[in-house]
């Protein structure tokens, strides 16, 4: 069966702006007024110390302070947008699903295939995923997000697969504006949040926030809060800084409407099916981050422990069993640095222990056809923890060869072992013994065993310095993911073992990146091909053999052009393909060559920032999504959609300003995830127009 074809309209004049954009500022800035500061030059983190863009052999995006007080997004997708090749889809409330050179992974495999960092600690094991765990960080009131795309270098190991994220907070006496605000908006929605002290030379910090959301489906509202405190002080002639996150949500969640293009559906769109749905979770994490510098090296210690404890409704599934899931976690990255004239050399060692444990119960019988009422029986489905260890020695130089060539290489040898022990009895029977009709209940639970997994992730990259404000950059890079718990232990349909194998990921790209003072470009192209993907197939059983390429170009622009006007673009095109052949669970049929499902083609965000005085702020975006295939056989699609947003920032006094913002100015009827399953179209609808407004009172006189 071939594939419908996508129709070639949608968004490709994203990419002819762009490159209009992109020869206008180059070849013509000084027929323009332009600010006499010009862009700043942009730092990034990715080797766990600051260094310039330029710098990087690889692709990186930074979306810095200033962006982050414009957006004030209430979800992390409004924030995401303005990076080239990367979308958050929107979920329920603060779910989401991530694609980051990616197409929006559901199902076996998909869990832990992005790393997600705070101040460059993942905030969760490596054997203990969860799709949603971006709202575990408080990026409201981050200092910067920076986004790695693809496989990121030898400091970072398992789920750096298709991206990273790394949320940095802010840190005592940088200058961070400390200030107290309150924000109203549509659907009941309140958010209260402060910064303290007051005084920004002091040595501590805290961060706090709630937020109270109505939520525009019904029974959709959240309660969210979250608090992050830092204190810094010299310790053993270094400085260390001690860090506390505390994260709470409180849910009601939503399930899929159903039918074709029901998200158009003013009777409809704005329902819920599953209004017992909810999901309550909490994290918290304590770390620390000792740095000092010696005679011939620098050294980087940063130990961490971690917790996290979640109830949902399974909603989806027959019978809607709840799962209780949680883990305890601690660990250390240290990291020296040796660096001359020549050559920089990082050498590390990363370990990680961490106890988890997962529960799955359901209260009342299931409905449906006798098969599902059969095999789906009341009761404990699984309980069982897993004690994990992580060692994962690494190092990485760069070395100038030339005046102009920078050469680099890494490698990282990463080993994970799993204890499981299963706290109930073995095997696919009732929480009794007793056994299901139909060949056996769905839920099999394996002895207790060990599992381990050893990985070798090399990078090689090269940097090209064409003039002080434009380099050339390549980059070979090989990421891994090893297989969840999740997909080790909790089998279905009789499995007993999951012989599993670790995701692989092998990357090439290149770039060319430019900064001047009034224009920032980066350009990057690559290619892609994973193997030993996990997949469910057609006996139900999760094994490894999945190969997928994804192939792309990117492009980000930023332009000053003119004294009160900045133009951003970040723009990209990507094809995801399946690379194999094979009939898998509930008959779905992967086809090599075919399109991914869920992996739009073009993504777009154009964003227009008007600053006339030093008192007044005015920023329009449009975004872009286009069509997609929702199914694997690419014969159902989702049209895309393109929207208007609208925020606006002023200074009412020396020290109150409020910040406006309209979302989705049109109110266009849009779905923030479409699917197909189950002979059923189905989606999660996505916000009409919606209105907010925040006052805020810092103490410091300051423009905007």
């Amino acid at each position: 069966m071939r594939p419908m074809p996508l129709p070639t309209k949608t968004v490709r004049p994203g990419l002819a702006l762009a490159i209009c954009i992109a020869i206008c500022s180059q070849i013509c800035p000084g027929s323009i007024a332009i600010a006499a500061d010009g862009l700043d030059e942009i730092v990034v983190t990715s080797q766990r110390r600051e260094q310039p863009r330029l710098q990087h052999s690889g692709n990186i995006d930074r979306l810095d302070q200033t962006t982050l007080d414009g957006v004030q997004h209430q979800h992390i997708h409004e924030l995401l947008t303005r990076v080239a090749g990367v979308w958050l889809s929107r979920g329920s409330g603060q779910e989401h699903l991530t694609a980051i050179r990616s197409p929006v992974l559901t199902g076996a495999g998909s869990c832990g295939a992005f790393l997600f960092l705070e101040d460059g600690i993942p905030i969760r094991p490596a054997g203990f995923c969860n799709v949603n765990s971006l709202f575990e960080i408080d990026t409201e009131q981050a200092q910067a997000v920076e986004v790695i795309r693809g496989p990121g270098n030898a400091l970072y190991g398992s789920n750096a697969l298709h991206g990273i994220i790394n949320v940095l907070m802010p840190a005592p006496g940088n200058g961070h504006a400390p200030n107290v605000a309150i924000e109203f908006g549509a659907n009941n929605y309140i958010r209260g949040r402060a910064e303290l002290p007051f005084d920004t030379d002091a040595p501590w910090l805290t961060t706090l926030i709630y937020a109270d959301d109505g939520g525009f489906r019904d029974d959709t509202g959240y309660r969210q809060g979250k608090l992050h405190v830092k204190r810094s002080w010299s310790l053993l002639d270094g400085d260390f800084t001690a860090a506390l996150t505390y994260t709470s949500l409180d849910q009601e969640t939503a399930g899929f409407i159903v039918g074709e293009d029901a998200y158009k559906d003013p009777a409809v769109n704005r329902s819920n099916p599953n209004p017992e749905a909810f999901r309550d979770a909490t994290s918290l994490r304590a770390y620390g981050i000792w740095t000092r510098s010696l005679a011939r090296f620098d050294v980087d210690v940063r130990p961490y422990v971690r917790h996290s404890d979640m109830e949902f409704l399974q909603h989806f599934l027959p019978g809607q069993p709840l799962e209780e899931n949680g883990h305890d976690s601690a660990g250390v990255i240290a990291t020296t640095i040796f660096e001359n004239a020549k050559r920089r050399t990082t050498v590390g060692i990363d370990v990680e222990w961490s106890d988890i444990f997962l529960k799955e119960t359901q209260d009342s019988p299931t409905e449906g056809s006798a098969f599902l009422v059969e095999t789906r029986p009341a009761g404990k489905h699984y309980d069982y923890t897993v004690t994990s260890l992580g060692i994962a020695p690494y190092v990485q130089t760069e070395t100038q060869l030339t005046e102009s060539l920078t050469f680099g290489a890494g490698l990282r040898l990463d080993y994970l072992r799993y204890d499981y022990d299963n706290r109930m009895l073995d095997g696919n029977t009732r929480d009794d013994g007793t056994p299901c009709g139909f060949g056996g209940c769905l839920y099999s639970r394996p002895a207790d065993r060990n599992d381990s997994f050893t990985n070798v992730a090399p990078k090689l990259s090269l940097n090209y310095e064409l003039s002080t404000t434009s380099r050339l950059y390549a980059a070979l890079a090989r990421g891994f993911r090893a297989p969840q718990a999740t997909e080790l232990y909790r089998l279905q349909s009789g499995q007993q073992i999951a012989d599993l194998d670790s995701e692989r990921m092998d990357s090439i790209e290149f770039g060319f990146r430019k900064s001047r003072r009034h224009v920032s470009t980066d350009i990057s192209l690559y290619a892609m091909k994973k193997r030993d993907s996990i997949f469910r197939d057609a006996e139900g059983f999760n094994v490894s053999g999945a190969r997928t390429q994804h192939r792309g170009v990117e492009v980000s622009l930023d332009w000053q052009a003119h004294a009160t006007l900045l133009l951003s673009l970040d723009t990209s095109y990507a094809r995801h393909t399946y690379d194999f052949s094979v009939v898998a669970a509930r008959g779905e049929t992967f086809t090599d060559g075919f399109d991914v499902d869920t992996a739009p083609r073009w993504l777009a965000s154009l964003e227009l920032d008007y600053t006339p005085n030093a008192n007044l702020d005015i920023g329009l975006q449009l975004t872009s999504i286009d069509e997609y295939y929702v199914d694997a056989e690419n014969q159902f699609r989702y049209p895309g959609h393109a929207i208007g947003n609208l925020r606006a920032g002023l200074r009412l006094t020396p020290r109150f300003d409020i910040v406006l913002r309209l979302n989705n100015v049109t109110d266009r009827d849009i779905a923030d995830r479409a699917d197909y399953a189950f002979g059923n179209f189905r989606y999660f609808p996505g916000r009409g127009r919606e209105f907010y407004a925040e006052l805020r009172y810092s103490p410091r006189s300051e423009s905007l």
